[in-house]
């Protein structure tokens, strides 16, 4: 089920929310939202609601285990193992098997067929999300975990297909406090305008670029070569319709979480506002750059074994953090072009320290400026092999780009019935929306403000942001067919 249909907005969200805050007790209301997430995950894949199912309860008797041993004072490693054993084979089989089978065959020149594998929506978040509830128990930030409560950790519907990747503890100490359970005008009111928010990033601006950026990639990862100014404009334009679309859903996932008056981490900052890389991964999809920083670049060694084992660690990392997002050499890519610009980006603060460069002045503005279109010259080329289903078509992009082998005309953007001068408005519009500091963060904290236990101006910024929502589903509905977000696939 999509947050930007009709039968979410209009059917499933409120009677959900009636029967949450009208439960006769808060044991009730949370074994409630536990049950329609699973349904909510059931309506789309309903074949792999039981492996879903499966997958919470391993986890939750290995972490139950795990806290055993450490109330008793002895190491939990063997059960962690298990857990996260368990857990990467699941992934691994579903997300990874064709993708190593395929490969194994090219080297022994075997012909191997396929085998029939569907990828279980969102196995990837609640993936990550059980194996940092595995640690954490093991480091013994886990206390008295209660099934209901656990289970709606993990399949809590607003974050369970696309994130942000959730930590246990914040969560529990949520679903323990009474006060959630009971409804809210000014957080119901600040939810609803986030979550419209998100759903006008979806709906208006993603989904408006989108056909730009699908006119030059479809043709090219076919063997076609784009003209420049195809080839600049699809780049760009799949780099703003995957911020506004991962951004969108955030949003959607948080605004929805404070109308049942939960808070869920901040996952974007902004990020192309970024003057460094290392600035950029500090901003975007921050509960994945916190994950792979915690999990696996500290468990590596991090920095604590010199520089070289440093920059392998981060490497390791960042080509581990693209193959997650999916079984594909184009994402390995990815990942490693990110790793070296990581490296790169961490050397050249070694070798010329934040303290010696121009704080003020034109040649501040001029570094900053500088440093900023570098960055997102860098980002943009990685997106483009992120964007390409093969290697063949990225690098053919990439040598459109500068110039090489690029036919004349823009004719695949003719062939789709779309004018390159109206892509080029669309991307300076959201390019400027992109770049401007006030985010759904910083409007969040606006709205907070302008409220303050102001009924009437509550219950009229509900009833603003309800018509938005209303307003979005009608546009997304009145199109031949509803777009799913991209991070779906991951």
């Amino acid at each position: 089920m999509l947050f930007t249909t009709a039968a979410f907005a209009c059917a499933f969200l409120p009677i959900v929310l009636l029967m949450f805050f009208a439960a006769p007790n808060p044991a009730w209301a949370a074994g409630w939202l536990f049950a329609v997430s699973m349904f909510f995950y059931g309506v789309w894949m309903p074949q792999f609601t039981l492996l879903l199912a499966v997958s919470i309860v391993v986890n939750f008797f290995i972490g139950r285990r795990i806290c055993a041993c450490v109330d008793a004072g002895l190491p939990g490693h063997g059960w962690l193992w298990c857990g996260v054993v368990f857990d990467l084979a699941l992934l691994g089989y579903f997300k990874y098997c064709n993708f190593f089978l395929d490969n194994l065959s090219v080297l022994i020149g075997a012909n191997w067929v396929h085998a029939e594998i569907v990828l279980p929506i969102g196995i990837s978040f609640f993936t990550f999300t059980q194996i940092a509830f595995l640690v954490d128990a093991s480091r013994g930030k886990v206390h008295d975990p209660r099934f209901v409560h656990y289970g709606l950790f993990v399949t809590y519907f607003p974050h369970l297909i696309a994130g942000p990747i959730l930590h246990h503890a914040p969560m529990m100490r949520q679903f323990a406090d009474s006060r959630i359970y009971r409804f809210n005008l000014d957080s119901f009111s600040v939810g609803a305008i986030i979550f419209s928010l998100g759903l006008l990033k979806k709906v208006v601006l993603a989904d408006g670029i989108s056909p730009y950026a699908d006119a030059v990639f479809v043709p090219v990862d076919g063997g076609v070569a784009p003209s420049i100014t195809e080839a600049w404009l699809g780049a760009v334009a799949y780099t703003l319709q995957l911020y506004f679309d991962f951004s969108g859903y955030s949003d959607m996932a948080i605004g929805l979480s404070k109308i049942f008056n939960i808070e869920l981490p901040v996952n974007f900052n902004s990020p192309y506002r970024a003057t460094s890389i290392v600035e950029f991964w500090r901003r975007w999809h921050i509960s994945l750059s916190s994950f792979l920083r915690d999990y696996l670049y500290v468990a590596l060694g991090g920095n604590r074994h010199g520089t070289a084992r440093r920059y392998a660690n981060l490497m390791a990392t960042m080509v581990l953090g693209g193959l997650w997002h999916g079984a594909s050499w184009s994402f390995v890519f990815w990942g490693t072009l990110h790793g070296i610009y990581l490296i790169v980006n961490h050397g050249f603060r070694t070798l010329s320290p934040v303290s010696a460069q121009p704080r003020t002045g034109p040649r501040a503005w001029l570094g900053s400026s500088g440093s900023w279109l570098l960055t997102m010259l860098c980002v943009m080329v990685a997106w483009v092999f992120f964007r390409a289903e093969t290697l063949g078509g990225a690098l053919r992009m990439l040598d459109s780009m500068i110039g090489r082998h690029a036919t004349a005309d823009p004719v695949l953007l003719w062939n789709a019935g779309l004018a390159a001068n109206v892509g080029i408005g669309w991307c300076a519009v959201l390019g400027m929306l992109a770049l401007i500091p006030f985010n759904s963060h910083r409007i969040e904290q606006s709205v907070r403000r302008l409220l303050s236990d102001r009924g009437r101006v509550s219950a009229a910024m509900a009833g603003m942001a309800s018509t938005l929502v209303l307003l979005c589903v009608l546009i997304n509905t009145s199109r031949q067919s509803a777009s799913a977000f991209i991070y779906f696939n991951f």
